[in-house]
């Protein structure tokens, strides 16, 4: 029995407001038994003051390890419906391609409808290692939760499920994520065995999330926290974005099992953490009154003088320009988690100033910044919504959009339909083949930006 059901059999589902290490009292303990439970912390995640967390008390997530990617890996993305909805999926691609594409990382989706973890262990081998994936991300839980509250023997069934997987992948030499479920925002009108009210769903979803971090510690592998991220955004955001009746703002979807491009931001931004990404896409020095500049790799200066400097970069921004209050844009979703801090730094340094308010000018675009700021740092992705680079970023999107598309097509169509059932090797060449195109095609798409930086003070009227 893992250490899970050993705690989660005396303590249940009670509704205890902790957050700090639980300390067990000891004088009573007999010497023996307090020897084996004194090395064990009982810690729970720090809980916002609101109604609306008192019945969940989560496990404490592991801290964030180093990066486990490699240059040149093979990234396999595995989940259900919510991975087959192809975004945050294609935000993770999108992202390794374009922000980090100097670790020349492959990615394929294999995301299913309706799976579980049983599912997935079954056509793992024939969908999935027969691509010798080097790295995988997991994202079971909702399916796996049957729609109902929590019950022991489901949950062990999970554990049981979920670490196979992860044992199958190392045993391949692919490193594992493992991934909690996200929260429930409504239950799911088309089960028609689902029992019990959205709260114990979502007790039960939390439950797993528990439970996934116990595979992760016990198989030594990295684990990347969906469900408490996204459960405080489903509280928050909608105060947060001006939410009305009529235009709602729901994290987990409409449905309220499906997020929508907000939702699936917190998962991208998630598992890129969980994956050791450090964010750091460009790092620029410049000095106007010398003209000189420095410039971090990825990025080669073209030309530099006291008025204007000019960047070719191979590494992009994660551009988005969405609306800042909608639950189907990716820009808001950013606004959920500190995505562009954690992520998404393009950082313009600027020194030798007097003191006073600065204009930039990146490329067409316009900002305004302080001595102060310029001097310490301005993450320009952040601030320039529009930028020199969206364009370009678009084109690599769309085409990792076609090629994840393609790969679902691929999988359920082709490997599991009447063709594959005929000449299964002869369907792997022939959809391999086309694959190769779309691979192509991001790689056509994925150009160096080349980029213009200018500052002038701003004189007060």
């Amino acid at each position: 029995m893992s250490q899970f059901f050993k705690c989660f059999a005396v303590v249940g589902l009670l509704s205890v407001n902790v957050s700090l290490v639980a300390q067990q009292p000891t004088s009573n303990i007999p010497a023996e038994t307090e020897k084996a439970v004194a090395p064990q912390s009982y810690e729970y995640e720090i809980k916002p003051d609101d109604p609306a967390f008192r019945i969940f008390n989560p496990r404490k997530a592991p801290p964030l390890r180093a990066t486990i990617l490699k240059k040149g890996d093979r990234l396999a993305i595995c989940g259900d419906s919510i991975t087959e909805q192809k975004m945050y999926s294609r935000m993770i691609e999108t992202y390794l391609t374009a922000c980090a594409p100097q670790w020349q990382i492959s990615v394929r989706q294999y995301g299913w409808s309706g799976e579980t973890t049983a599912g997935f262990l079954h056509r793992m081998e024939r969908d999935c290692l027969r691509f010798h994936p080097t790295v995988a991300t997991l994202c079971y839980g909702m399916n796996d939760a049957r729609y109902r509250p929590f019950d022991v023997t489901n949950g062990r069934w999970y554990e049981d499920h979920y670490r196979a997987i992860v044992q199958t992948f190392k045993q391949a030499d692919a490193r594992v994520v493992v991934g909690s479920p996200g929260c429930a925002g409504k239950l799911a009108t088309w089960v028609k065995s689902r029992a019990g009210t959205l709260d114990e769903l979502n007790v039960n979803l939390c439950a797993l999330r528990d439970i996934a971090i116990e595979v992760s510690e016990s198989e030594n592998v990295a684990f990347a926290d969906i469900f408490w991220p996204m459960l405080q955004a489903q509280v928050f955001a909608p105060s947060q974005h001006a939410a009305t009746v009529d235009q709602p703002y729901e994290v987990a979807g409409k449905d309220g099992i499906h997020p929508d491009w907000a939702g699936h931001t917190i998962m991208a931004w998630a598992f890129l953490r969980a994956m050791g990404v450090d964010g750091e896409i460009a790092t620029i020095d410049y000095r106007p009154s010398d003209g000189t500049a420095k410039v971090s790799d990825g990025h080669v200066i073209e030309a530099c003088d006291s008025s204007r400097l000019v960047i070719r970069s191979s590494r992009y921004p994660f551009c988005a320009t969405g609306s800042v209050d909608r639950d189907n844009s990716i820009r808001s979703g950013m606004t959920l988690v500190p995505f562009n801090e954690s992520l998404n730094r393009f950082t313009l340094k600027v020194s030798g100033l007097d003191r006073g308010n600065y204009q930039v000018n990146w490329g067409k675009h316009v900002q305004t910044f302080s001595s102060e700021q310029l001097i310490s740092g301005v993450n320009l992705a952040d601030v320039f919504t529009e930028n020199p680079f969206c364009e370009a970023f678009a084109k690599v999107d769309a085409a990792v959009a076609e090629k994840q598309a393609y790969e679902t097509k691929q999988i359920k169509e082709s490997f599991h339909g009447r063709e594959g059932a005929n000449d299964f090797e002869g369907v792997v060449t022939a959809t391999e083949a086309e694959r190769r195109k779309l691979l192509d095609a991001i790689t056509n798409a994925m150009q160096p930006v080349v980029h213009s930086l200018s500052i002038s003070k701003r004189v007060n009227p």
